[in-house]
């Protein structure tokens, strides 16, 4: 395929093995009926296979010699031409009466801009499989105790199940890429959170995290939160913030919760 020189601002890296574009199809494993949302298609690669696979696929580009091509080479495809982190999702829902699919290789500049509004609209998608720079996907995924857990990697495990796929290399792409790529699936939680409770679990994580080889106490003390005492949170104050779990997040979540008087984030 002749590529449009990719254009830098827009982070394109563009997919062409086709080795690599079925293990991803593989992993998103596409049915007839469901409502696939694609980011960033970039000359449709991978959207050429998803287009044949599923009855409903919208995709979203935000560069136009690259909406252009699609709209020239895929019959009647529903392309946005915009930026997918100004799009509406209810507007794109209202016809639909199914939760999103999401899957894209996203800009990696754009990767927790893309991921907050994923959270934000948590409740309007089912999952999401996504292509990230792989030390990204590391602390995406991570699990407490070793040292990619993160913020990232708490907000992704409160609102969905990760998995880590598979390593990609940088050989793959046009332009070449000089780091690793790697593919994610996200499994959507269905959570009914307040904003207010959204806001404050954020804030938690953001504090515990702030001063990261500080023990707990010392990180909190330090933060927005100096003025609270969490020593009857019921959890242990000398961890560092890397030994706690998502639900010791909510827990002092809640427990900040009880003491200004707003109602608790539903726990499982």
């Amino acid at each position: 395929m002749n590529y449009d020189f990719p254009k830098k601002r827009f982070g394109q890296h563009f997919l062409q093995d086709p080795n690599i574009l079925n293990k991803v199809i593989k992993e998103i494993n596409p049915c007839r009926d469901d409502y696939i949302l694609e980011i960033g298609p970039g000359y449709g690669a991978l959207t050429q296979k998803l287009f044949s696979l599923t009855d409903s696929l919208t995709a979203i580009e935000i560069d136009q010699n690259a909406a252009q091509h699609l709209r020239e080479t895929i019959k009647d495809i529903d392309l946005i031409e915009g930026d997918f982190l100004e799009v509406e999702f209810e507007k794109l829902m209202c016809d639909q009466g199914q939760k999103l699919r999401v899957v894209g290789n996203i800009p990696y500049n754009l990767t927790s801009p893309i991921l907050f509004k994923l959270f934000e609209h948590n409740n309007l998608v089912k999952d999401a499989v996504l292509m990230v720079q792989y030390e990204v996907a590391k602390r995406i995924t991570a699990k407490k105790n070793i040292k990619d857990y993160g913020i990232l990697s708490v907000l992704t495990s409160f609102y969905s199940e990760s998995k880590f796929c598979f390593k990609i290399s940088p050989n793959v792409f046009f332009p070449k890429p000089k780091v690793h790529s790697a593919l994610i699936h996200l499994y959507f939680r269905d959570l009914m959170i307040k904003e207010e409770q959204k806001k404050l679990f954020i804030k938690i994580v953001k504090a515990a995290f702030g001063k990261r080889r500080k023990i707990l106490k010392n990180s909190l003390s330090n933060s927005i939160f100096s003025k609270i005492d969490f020593t009857g949170s019921g959890i242990d104050l000398s961890l560092r913030a890397e030994n706690l779990s998502v639900q010791d997040f909510e827990i002092l979540t809640n427990f900040v919760l009880s003491k200004t008087g707003h109602s608790r984030l539903p726990t499982e």
